[in-house]
């Protein structure tokens, strides 16, 4: 399998470093690595393990499992791009992986930031080859750190509920930083849309607003952990049903999310995330009755269906600390007052 390696840089003084907008810019570096997730798909070493494409790429089923995991995206795509497509057949979505490396100093030597998935959308009618939405699944080793490290230290040691100060800031920095980039201008036209499950710890009510693609808006009036780490990234949120779906998804961006993407891009999302939800969290996505005016959702609910595909939640579960303590080795610490100095005089 081949990985594109991309790395866009300007000369500087007797070193060449990534453009950037602030000034970070004259100590890191980010460098893109892309390879396509399809039956032949084998994980990278800096992938984690726990990634939802990743994950499915293992044992003796792996084929199977990323054959019948585009089947179930490109027949869910189009059954939402319906229009002019007769025999259901007309598109198949293509995903890119996107490795997002960062050299924190200059030195060369790169951590494995951020992994996100770039969708193409193949329309077999006219032979064209369309962008889709970059972002979707969203993976981050520094996240692991915060959730399965940072936090559990903080309260095993506060003995609360309380969250450590300015948790999540560094990541969100980087985040942002790398979305204003030069890097990113240049291999993506537009913002990143990250799609995830709605919380099982919230209510949430359906609203009159119905978009043709994303369907039917819920809102809630609590935030969660989750939604507050993803502030700090800069994103805002929304929740939407789309057609024929058993629950919201949680749709997080930049700028306007109804106005700023086509159809076809936002039905290229959907089709991939509501696949990867079904599959990792059928209780909620695969559930036999679909959600009402009111939906909790609820990760014990019997009453669902389970997807070809299976996976081991509770080992999951393990390597997310396995990942978090990975990152806490080789980045958090080592670069720490680096680190600490950069985010606190962040203006992103």
């Amino acid at each position: 399998m081949k990985t594109t390696i991309l790395k866009d840089s300007v000369s500087i003084g007797k070193k060449s470093i990534e453009k950037s907008q602030d000034s970070f810019s004259n100590t890191i570096a980010f460098t893109l690595k892309r390879i396509y997730f399809n039956e032949n798909y084998i994980p990278s070493n800096n992938t984690r393990t726990t990634t939802n494409f990743a994950n499915l790429a293992r044992g003796a089923s792996r084929q199977e499992n990323l054959r019948n995991t585009i089947c179930m995206i490109n027949n869910r795509f189009n059954a939402l791009a319906n229009w002019d497509n007769p025999d259901n057949d007309r598109y198949s979505v293509e995903l890119e992986i996107v490795s997002v490396d960062i050299d924190i100093d200059n030195s060369g030597k790169t951590f494995p930031s951020i992994e996100i998935l770039k969708t193409h959308i193949l329309d077999h009618k006219t032979g064209k080859r369309i962008d889709g939405i970059v972002g979707n699944n969203f993976s981050s080793y520094i996240r692991d750190y915060d959730f399965s490290v940072l936090l559990l230290k903080y309260k095993k040691n506060k003995n609360d509920l309380n969250i450590p100060d300015n948790f999540g800031r560094l990541h969100g920095n980087i985040f942002k930083c790398f979305v204003n980039s030069d890097t990113y201008k240049k291999h993506f036209t537009k913002p990143p849309v990250i799609c995830l499950s709605v919380s099982s710890n919230k209510t949430y009510n359906r609203t009159g607003n119905q978009h043709p693609i994303l369907g039917y808006e819920y809102q809630t009036d609590k935030s969660s952990l989750t939604e507050e780490y993803f502030k700090k990234m800069g994103l805002k949120v929304r929740y939407f049903a789309p057609p024929n779906s058993v629950a919201p998804l949680a749709f997080y961006f930049f700028g306007d999310l109804l106005a700023d993407y086509t159809n076809l891009e936002l039905i290229s999302t959907i089709s991939t995330m509501e696949t990867f939800q079904k599959i990792y969290r059928p209780e909620i996505y695969n559930a036999n009755s679909a959600a009402g005016l009111c939906y909790n959702a609820n990760l014990k609910n019997q009453d669902h269906s389970l997807t070809k595909i299976v996976y081991d939640r509770e080992e999951r579960i393990k390597l997310g600390i396995e990942q978090g303590k990975f990152a806490e080795e080789h980045f958090i610490k080592p670069y720490k007052n680096i680190l600490e100095q950069w985010s606190a005089n962040s203006s992103l």
